[in-house]
């Protein structure tokens, strides 16, 4: 930090109640960590294949049903490992031959990756756009098509529509699931990690499986391809079926994640926690507006994210902003690396307070005017 910035101590008047705007891993409701420590003697350090975990494992895909008002026949299956690994595990048990993905940051290009490098698996068709945007799926004859509901990179948001065609569509929620509504008969397969809008640690992987997601699970499992039993969404889907993993969790993310789950569907569900975070990143994005030195990154309005919100700075250097924030206890507001940008990026997820976010804006003008 220069000489500057360690001069700047943000008055107390101003701070937020909790500084932690991380993407991800994502602030955790200390009422979570609260009931975990109440639990924990009698949860922590027990078998996995033992009623105590199974019942957290019950709760929290029946939270997850009644969260997504998913019809019946839908799933949930989990396993360890979280999205990235979920990519491998599609690539062998999702994806018939050919497939189509989207690809308009970081996070949408990485399963596109993973199958363009599958050996079993034939060229994906790949549909990109500029980061700040995104495109749309393409009618194509393929068996499955990849979609992202918000890219977690750049703070885009996709509102979600099954194109034309049989093909199966798998969508990556990491960052929306619990935050954004979805409509379940546009999608197939909506795969998500816990460690963000789910206020949750990480190395867990979840799917809401329709059932003809189930139906292509079991096809391929029962076929002759060869398949890893980690990577095993076979394996996956039969152990979920018996509230277990396959091989063994971490307790405390299932039970953090259950936890965050209740809280929505108690607050008013899917809907509610969608306004709350809208309620947020607008308040965000109005900031940014009123500022000669900030404007959102996304400029098309309807694609802003509202669990992510992505601001270009002029005239400041976003990264010192960052630093004075740190050193006053507000976290993780850091752009994201890869980007190269001079921005910010700021978490909205549902455990974050918006009183905390207006906080956050007014501690910003504070450090811009010290700057500058």
């Amino acid at each position: 930090m220069t000489a500057t910035e360690t001069s700047i101590s943000l008055p107390t008047a101003l701070l937020p109640k909790d500084g932690r705007f991380g993407s991800g891993p994502s602030k955790v409701r200390p009422e979570a960590i609260h009931a975990l420590s109440s639990l924990a003697q009698d949860y922590l350090g027990t078998s996995h294949r033992r009623a105590t975990v199974k019942d957290q494992v019950s709760r929290l895909r029946s939270g997850l049903i009644n969260l997504f008002d998913l019809p019946d026949g839908w799933e949930i299956i989990l396993g360890n490992g979280g999205t990235t690994l979920f990519w491998d595990a599609a690539s062998f048990g999702l994806i018939e031959y050919v497939s189509q993905h989207l690809d308009f940051g970081e996070f949408s290009s990485k399963f596109a990756q993973v199958v363009q490098a599958a050996p079993h698996l034939a060229e994906p068709q790949i549909i990109s756009s500029e980061p700040g945007t995104h495109p749309l799926p393409i009618a194509s004859n393929v068996d499955t098509y990849a979609l992202t509901h918000n890219e977690t990179s750049t703070g885009v948001s996709a509102v979600l529509s099954r194109p034309p065609g049989e093909g199966l569509v798998l969508v990556d929620a990491t960052s929306a699931a619990g935050a954004i509504q979805w409509n379940s008969s546009e999608v197939d397969c909506y795969y998500f990690a816990p460690q963000k809008a789910l206020a949750s640690d990480g190395g867990l992987w979840l799917a809401a499986c329709s059932p003809r997601a189930v139906e292509r699970i079991e096809l391929l499992a029962s076929g002759d391809r060869w398949i890893p039993a980690g990577l095993d969404l076979g394996i996956a889907l039969t152990n979920s079926r018996q509230n277990q993993t396959y091989n063994t969790p971490s307790l405390a993310t299932i039970f953090l994640t259950a936890e965050t789950v209740d809280w929505i569907n108690e607050s008013g569900g899917l809907q509610w926690s969608e306004a709350r975070c809208r309620a947020s990143s607008d308040t965000i994005y109005q900031w940014a507006d009123a500022r000669p030195f900030a404007e959102p990154f996304v400029i098309d309005a309807g694609q802003r994210s509202p669990v992510v919100c992505t601001i270009d700075f002029d005239g400041v250097e976003a990264d010192a902003i960052s630093r004075v924030l740190r050193a006053n206890g507000i976290l993780d507001t850091e752009s994201y690396r890869k980007l190269g940008r001079n921005q910010l990026r700021i978490a909205t997820f549902p455990a974050v307070d918006p009183d905390d976010v207006r906080a956050l804006c007014a501690c910003i003008d504070y450090i811009v005017e010290s700057l500058t």
